[in-house]
């Protein structure tokens, strides 16, 4: 009967009405949601239900039964009417409840304002090379940031007028007769170490150091570096490679590699800037230059009081910055240092 069109009559009588109310009260104390009961108030009341069938065939009742079949259909419909108007009642207060009930908030509670950080992810991948090293069986050193010119140039054989020692390079700390700078970079912990420690030396050196470089997406005033010592009787090139094939596979993953390329450091002799292989580089695998490297030069060996005839070492040096933009595809050195903690957050604590 529902599928009836509006055009069909039907024979009405007591059956047919209690029928079609019977059925849209069952439909209606069926529904369990609002959007339920307003199909059942389609279905069982709306154009072409059969109520509406019924109604509409009061056309075509003679005139002397009009007011009986009238009043049955009428009732009927109240009937309907009536159950659908507490049904909606009942479902709302039902979905009102519902709703309460999830956004309800106990006010006896203290708010939990804690926001869950993260390391910044340049401790965290300065604590990862750490690891790679000490499982190498290497020691960490560390040493002052606020340094003495000896230990920062003189001890690692920069000449006088080596431009490295110019105030548009490096920051002088007032009174200058004092000879104390930030340090530019952390082999002076090198030089501590080789005077502190017994031989032979196996140490990795990270920490913060200063330059007068411009604050830019590739250059930072402030950084950090690590860089690794050996001092031992025999050492070569060959182990100074060995070593850092192994460290760029650690890091990297196992298709890393490294060459080496000549280059002049005071501080070592034979120096060269050092190429990492990136196999997972973000729009292809290639060659970039990582850092420098080479053997410890014999004046540094000599500064230290360490024969260099008994005893040789190879040292390197990389920025923590750039090994992050490298692993992390990040694009701008200012994001690590702006101190925004959404930088961070997207780490974790792993990076």
């Amino acid at each position: 009967m529902s599928d009836a069109p509006r055009s069909q009559s039907a024979e009405i009588t007591p059956e047919a009405v209690e029928s079609a109310v019977a059925a849209a009260l069952t439909a209606i104390a069926a529904a369990a949601d609002t959007a339920q009961l307003k199909d059942a108030r389609a279905a069982h009341v709306a154009d072409g239900s059969p109520l509406a069938v019924l109604s509409a065939s009061m056309r075509q009742v003679a005139p002397e039964h009009k007011a009986t079949f009238g009043k049955l259909i009428g009732q009927g419909r109240g009937r309907v009417t009536q159950a659908l108007a507490a049904k909606e009642a009942e479902l709302a207060e039902a979905e009102t409840a519902a709703r309460l009930e999830a956004e309800r908030v106990d006010i006896t509670a203290v708010p939990s304002r804690t926001r869950v950080g993260a390391r910044h992810p340049l401790a965290v991948l300065q604590d990862h090379v750490c690891d790679i090293f000490v499982g190498m069986g290497w020691e960490i050193a560390e040493g002052p940031e606020l340094e003495h010119e000896w230990f920062n140039f003189d001890a690692l054989n920069f000449d006088e007028d080596h431009p490295a020692r110019q105030e548009q390079d490096t920051f002088y700390v007032d009174p200058a007769s004092r000879h104390l700078v930030m340090r530019t970079h952390t082999s002076p912990v090198q030089v501590r170490t080789m005077l502190d420690r017994e031989l032979p030396i196996y140490v990795l050196c990270p920490g913060r150091v200063y330059r007068t470089d411009e604050f830019d997406a590739t250059h930072l005033p402030v950084f950090t570096q690590f860089e690794g010592l050996v001092i031992d009787k025999g050492i070569t090139m060959a182990h100074l490679k060995g070593t850092l094939d192994h460290f760029a596979r650690q890091l990297f993953g196992p298709e890393a590699k490294t060459r080496l390329r000549t280059n002049y450091f005071p501080f070592t002799e034979p120096s060269a800037e050092l190429d990492l292989w990136h196999p997972t580089f973000k729009g292809g695998a290639r060659w970039i230059e990582w850092g420098g490297c080479g053997m410890v030069n014999p004046n540094v060996l000599r500064a230290a009081g360490i024969d260099p005839e008994v005893y040789s070492g190879f040292a390197f040096g990389m920025g923590i910055e750039r090994g992050l933009m490298f692993r992390s595809d990040v694009q701008d050195m200012r994001d690590m240092a702006e101190g925004d903690v959404r930088f961070s957050e997207q780490y974790g604590m792993v990076v």
